[in-house]
């Protein structure tokens, strides 16, 4: 039915089975896996299972590949990149070759940057390995509730994913996979959000997140393309910031 479709979609419901966590009070959601939930705590001693801060879900000891441990305080004032990723996925180990690259050049350009690994290998030898070819840090493969509490906590659905945050533990984006790629020179770091975007096939998977306005133009007429995005970017900008006033996903 038509209502089922609508709760599909405003829940961004990609698979199944799907559980999902709302305060009725609110209408907001309290947490969008509720399988992992259910899952990590079966007697339901963290109910109501809301978002709890980053720096409270990651603390603990973390570990760089040449055997050093720090602790994840050490990430404070830093934006932190959160790289869901194994080593048996290839357009993860494809990925991580470019995020190397991305790394190196952000820090050199004197960012306060980090990237916690939290891995979704199979076994301890297959992290290690693949984790040797990383510059930062990671929670240790062992830490099974740590990883899972970090899924869940971002209601991870596939890999690979980067989520950037900003040096609060907020959200900057969850696309961080599409911005690495799109932007080799990491030009617009730490990545905020763009009211309008040029359709690529890397970011083309945003259409499936929720209502899209495509604009068609010209691409040979340069000057029709920008006279296009002049036309959108306010009504997009303007779309944006009402849903943030109600604190909501655009």
């Amino acid at each position: 039915s038509l209502f089922q479709l609508k709760l599909w979609n405003k829940y961004r419901v990609s698979n199944i089975p799907s559980l999902i966590f709302i305060d009725a009070s609110t209408g907001k959601v309290v947490c969008r896996n509720g399988l992992l939930v259910i899952r990590d705590d079966p007697e339901g001693l963290e109910f109501p299972w809301g978002p709890k801060p980053f720096s409270e879900v990651v603390a603990g000891p973390l570990l760089r590949n040449n055997g050093q441990t720090l602790d994840s305080s050490a990430l404070e004032g830093s934006h932190v990149g959160v790289y869901f990723s194994a080593h048996w996925c290839p357009p993860c180990r494809s990925l991580t070759r470019v995020l190397v690259e991305s790394y190196r050049k952000i820090k050199e350009a004197g960012q306060k940057f980090e990237i916690l690994f939290v891995s979704a290998d199979r076994s301890e030898d297959s992290f290690n390995q693949y984790f040797s070819e990383m510059p930062w840090v990671a929670v240790p493969y062992a830490d099974e509730a740590r990883r899972s509490r970090l899924n869940r906590l971002y209601g991870i659905q596939g890999i690979p994913t980067l989520i950037v945050l900003d040096s609060k533990g907020e959200v900057i984006t969850r696309q961080g996979r599409v911005e690495v790629l799109n932007d080799i020179e990491c030009h617009e770091f730490p990545w905020h959000p763009k009211p309008v975007l040029e359709l690529t096939d890397s970011n083309a998977v945003q259409l499936n997140e929720g209502p899209c306005l495509v604009l068609f133009v010209d691409s040979e007429d340069d000057g029709e393309s920008e006279a296009a995005k002049q036309l959108i970017q306010p009504i997009a900008e303007k779309i944006i910031a009402k849903y943030k006033a109600k604190d909501e996903e655009a």
